[in-house]
């Protein structure tokens, strides 16, 4: 097996893994919330946690990685994660769900940087770029997926303060471990980065702050804080949604939401072929109009949902349905944005750009989420998933203003400001 193939295998288990653990958190608010008796507000946090260890993680490490070496991150990140995995299921406290969601995030940092930098080293051109991108977030979408079936197993509808989905963990951190022993022995050539000779802690933040005053890089990073936040104020409280509004038992209610991966996974798969073909801005364009539209159904349908007792797939109220297919539409938005901004700037200002990603995501998606649960909690889930429309028309403003940018910035014609002479 060729070292690059080896490479992209273990990048997309990686983030498979991580997409398991990092968006169970949806099934993991409502399970606290079941478990500990916590209120939405309170469930909310752990959002909040998930999302701080990303983006400091991401602020004191942007600027560093390639020092370190995407590989060696990976691994720190993986085994941090494996050890978390098998210490929480002997705890059973809601700190320690909150501590093992904020070491997630963190080195989720580490790994997402890194996946996004090997992406650079392993594409030959700009269509290459965006399409492995969309491959990669496609497969991190058949993660999520296949963790909200995981999960399920785990959780008893009968008895739903049962500590009983703690054990998934010890499953989740022994598949960690695997995927640690792999990376281990794949070779990766890191020789193409140019790796930054500033040793001074103050000068490496002073570049991350020179690339963020780029207005390319600043209307980028709009896109990318409203995009993630779209997608957790739907995606983390999704199944609270369907269990209560809908009526749909716990269990049942989990696994609804897995169409939501399901279908956000299609999307991108489906739109690494077509970004191959079409202009990306024309596709999103066409697909954040498309999800709201969708959003404004699923609410009216609702609205006129007769809320009889739900016990088995076939009685689902049609609502239920018709959410996930957001995520069908707003798929190639996120890997889309990500790639066009990469690939305009030089790899060896990748490590920093990829780490201005995380930081952003992170912020927009904890604050999604936790004022889509006061909302919730408060105004009722109803009102709650307005909150996205609002956040969509903001998201298509900026993405006009991120390619006018674009269109009017060629970066790779000179040397960046802060002293990377572009590759």
């Amino acid at each position: 097996m060729k070292p690059a193939f080896r490479l992209k295998i273990s990048l997309f288990i990686n983030y498979f893994l991580f997409a398991i653990l990092l968006n169970s958190v949806g099934t993991v608010i409502l399970q606290v919330q079941h478990y500990f008796g916590t209120l939405e507000s309170q469930a909310s946090l752990i959002e909040l946690f998930k999302d701080f260890g990303l983006a400091l993680t991401s602020f004191l490490i942007a600027s560093f990685i390639t020092r370190i070496g995407y590989k060696n991150s990976m691994l720190i990140a993986l085994f941090l994660v494996a050890a978390g995995c098998f210490i929480l299921p002997s705890v059973k406290a809601l700190i320690a769900v909150k501590v093992l969601f904020l070491i997630t995030g963190a080195c989720f940092a580490l790994v997402k940087i890194s996946v996004f930098g090997c992406i650079g080293l392993i594409a030959n051109n700009n269509k290459e770029h965006i399409s492995l991108m969309n491959y990669i977030e496609s497969f991190f979408m058949a993660g999520i997926f296949a963790g909200y079936f995981i999960f399920s197993r785990f959780i008893n509808d009968s008895q739903p303060s049962s500590p009983a989905w703690f054990q998934v963990y010890y499953l989740l951190g022994g598949s960690v471990l695997f995927a640690a022993l792999l990376l281990w022995t794949t070779p990766v050539d890191e020789s193409g980065i140019k790796f930054s000779r500033e040793k001074d802690l103050f000068r490496g933040f002073s570049s991350l702050f020179q690339l963020i005053l780029m207005p390319l890089v600043a209307s980028f990073i709009v896109c990318s804080f409203l995009y993630v936040l779209v997608e957790q104020s739907i995606m983390s409280w999704l199944p609270t949604y369907n269990n209560k509004v809908l009526g749909i038992p716990a269990v049942l209610s989990v696994k609804v939401t897995s169409t939501l991966a399901a279908a956000t996974a299609l999307g991108r798969f489906i739109a690494a072929m077509v970004l191959k073909r079409y202009n990306w801005f024309s596709v999103l364009t066409g697909c954040l109009a498309a999800a709201a539209t969708i959003v404004l159904i699923g609410l009216y349908l609702s609205e006129k949902s007769n809320y009889r007792k739900v016990n088995n797939w076939f009685n689902v109220p049609t609502a239920a349905w018709v959410f996930p297919v957001i995520g069908f539409f707003l798929a190639p938005v996120y890997p889309a944005i990500n790639s066009v901004v990469l690939a305009s700037l030089p790899k060896s200002c990748h490590g920093m750009m990829s780490g201005l990603i995380v930081i952003f995501s992170a912020l927009g998606g904890s604050f999604g989420s936790v004022v889509t649960g006061y909302i919730f909690q408060y105004y009722g889930g109803k009102t709650a998933f307005y909150f996205p429309l609002l956040a969509m028309t903001l998201l298509l403003l900026s993405i006009f203003a991120f390619e006018k940018m674009r269109s009017n910035h060629n970066v790779m014609a000179r040397p960046m400001k802060f002293g990377i002479t572009p590759s």
